[in-house]
């Protein structure tokens, strides 16, 4: 079978708008992990469902041992938070966490959902973890959007049909 050359895949999903996500998790020591995902997609509606997609590392270790996890879509103003979880970290940033459902929240979250994991699949170098919302929230705001390898702020004007 042929394969997509990857430098070529990678720039053409990248052409694929996403949201942008901090995935947040507690380790069994009770302290919070978290990384930055644009791998987040709504499954189901009954029951609430969705999925995630990690690499091996802390918030995939708490996850897998957890068996939970919360998803904090980012404002549009959340591009240094995204690249501080995305193992870029600034030492100047302290995020704030909120509580919801026993997860820890960033405090300025576009929206947030808290998941129960219902299964945990492998795909090459990836763990999907497909959850049930056990409670969602969220707020009127533009979020960040990552397109063509950069952040974007807004979501900008409706698209009239």
């Amino acid at each position: 079978m042929q394969r997509a050359d990857p430098a070529q895949f990678r720039a053409a999903a990248s052409r694929f708008a996403t949201g942008v996500t901090v995935i947040t998790a507690l380790d069994a020591a009770g302290r919070i992990c978290a990384m930055t995902a644009n791998s987040f997609v709504t499954v189901s509606l009954s029951p609430p469902t969705v999925l995630i997609l990690t690499v091996a590392g802390r918030t995939h270790s708490a996850i897998a041992a957890s068996r939970r996890y919360g998803v904090n879509v980012l404002p549009e103003r959340g591009a240094a938070l995204s690249a501080h979880f995305a193992g870029h970290p600034d030492p100047e940033l302290s995020p704030r966490y909120e509580w919801t459902d026993g997860l820890p929240r960033l405090a300025d979250c576009l929206a947030f959902f808290a998941c129960d994991v219902v299964r945990e699949i492998t795909l090459n170098d990836h763990t999907m973890f497909v959850a049930e919302v056990t409670t969602c929230d969220h707020r009127d705001s533009a979020p960040l959007v990552f397109f063509g390898s950069r952040y974007h702020q807004g979501a900008g004007k409706p698209a009239e049909t």
